[in-house]
């Protein structure tokens, strides 16, 4: 065979990964989830390990996040999720609680497990149902649902295949336990197989779970919803006021918006993930509420229309606040953008101002250097004359033909021209230097 993905396994046991079990009615179901966080995620697997301890037994080595395992008075499962630990107890019921059940609530599973033990599970206890799965034929339905559930909120639709009943009422009762109640077809053809009774049970358990996470989002939903609120008053405030600004007004009102930018940042960055994963866990609800195939009992509403009714809003609360965050995001985007502009105009307009400035003191400056061109001319000129004057002085007494004052006026205009001549050419030649770095 050729050489394997080191990960080639893992990713292949995922479709294996927490798979349902196979259960027989009657059946007594306790499902408790447990909200945790990094610390309390790894304390659940040392508190797993006491209850084994207790029953001689011993946790599996490696980082394994599900386990299965019969404890004699009940079977357990716990499943170690990244934002959540759930345990779920599971016991058979006896055929006397069976004849007593149109009476009140049986025993929940759970309370076979140690109560001091329960009592300290790690983390905060985000949902927890009691279920029943009894077989249809041996109780009177109506008169148990009619004994445990709230009348004005109870829920009843048909599954599989019209197989079963199902009936809750999404009440928490004073233990914080939620009620279902599954009434199992036995005769064909409505026998439900053990292994589709599983998955039912474990879908209705996923449904209660991913309900209670994805509802974690909208706490944060409604605040940022009044933030928000607030938030787009200031920025149409601040928009307002950068089209009446002031050049001085600008730095003030700037760092005003820097500071709503920061803000919003900071929200967005607390509350996308927790959105996200909303969105995530509603997702999965829906996607249970379809797996289960719910077919409404006449005169009562569906577990799927209950939920809809209130988690869908709740789902588009928090949508919404995020939607708003990314769009008061673009705004302040788009505000900042003009201010920006606006400052960077005025710069430019004061930019081009300056070099006005600049180019009428160069022109000045030319003409000054002109100026001072003429007079260094006949400075210059006014030496050198000076100098031939006491030469040609000089050279009268060695026999010179003219005069010195002859002398020097026939010089003037040659000195003049000289002068003048020389420093035009080193004029040119500093130009051609500057010109021709």
């Amino acid at each position: 065979m050729p050489a394997a993905h080191p990960l080639r396994a893992t990713l292949h046991q995922e479709v294996h990964a927490r798979p349902p079990e196979s259960l027989e009615a009657p059946l007594a179901i306790s499902h408790i989830v447990m909200w945790v966080d990094a610390a309390t995620r790894a304390q659940s697997r040392v508190h797993l390990q006491s209850l084994l301890e207790a029953t001689g037994r011993k946790l599996p080595e490696g980082t394994t996040s599900f386990l299965r395992i019969d404890l004699g008075e009940f079977r357990l499962r716990w499943e170690q999720h990244t934002e959540f630990v759930a345990w779920t107890f599971m016991r058979p019921m006896r055929a006397d609680e069976l004849l007593t059940l149109s009476q009140g609530a049986p025993q929940p599973a759970a309370t076979l497990a140690p109560s001091a033990w329960r009592q300290d599970l790690p983390g905060q206890c985000l949902t927890q149902v009691d279920l029943w799965a009894v077989p249809r034929a041996e109780v009177d339905g109506a008169a148990v649902v009619r004994q445990i559930f709230d009348e004005s909120t109870v829920t009843g639709s048909t599954v599989i295949s019209n197989s079963c009943d199902l009936h809750t009422d999404m009440q928490m009762r004073a233990d914080g336990s939620i009620r279902t109640l599954v009434l199992v077809g036995e005769s064909a053809p409505g026998k439900v197989s053990p292994r589709r009774l599983g998955r039912l049970v474990q879908r209705l358990l996923d449904i209660e779970t991913y309900r209670m996470a994805a509802l974690m989002g909208l706490p944060a939903a409604r605040e940022s919803g009044a933030w928000l609120a607030e938030g787009e008053a200031e920025l149409a405030t601040l928009a307002h006021a950068v089209r009446q600004a002031a050049r001085e007004d600008e730095a003030e009102l700037l760092d005003s918006l820097t500071r709503l930018a920061a803000e919003l940042e900071g929200r967005y960055a607390a509350t996308h993930t927790r959105f996200s994963a909303s969105a995530a866990y509603f997702n999965l609800v829906e996607q249970r509420l379809a797996d289960i195939a719910e077919t409404r009992i006449l005169g009562m509403q569906s577990l799927h229309d209950f939920m809809q009714r209130r988690l869908a809003p709740a789902m588009a609360t928090c949508s919404s606040a995020e939607q708003r965050q990314a769009a008061l995001s673009q705004r302040i985007e788009r505000v900042s953008g003009l201010l920006r502009t606006r400052v960077e105009v005025e710069q430019q307009q004061s930019s081009r101002e300056l070099l006005a400035t600049m180019n009428r003191r160069q022109d000045l400056q030319l003409k000054l250097q002109s100026t001072v061109e003429g007079l260094s001319v006949a400075a210059i000129s006014y030496y050198v004359l000076g100098l031939l004057g006491y030469l040609a002085k000089g050279a009268q007494k060695l026999g010179w033909p003219f005069t010195p004052e002859a002398t020097i006026a026939v010089a003037v205009p040659v000195v003049v021209l000289v002068v003048w001549w020389s420093l035009r050419s080193v004029h040119h030649s500093i130009v051609g230097r500057d010109d021709n770095p």
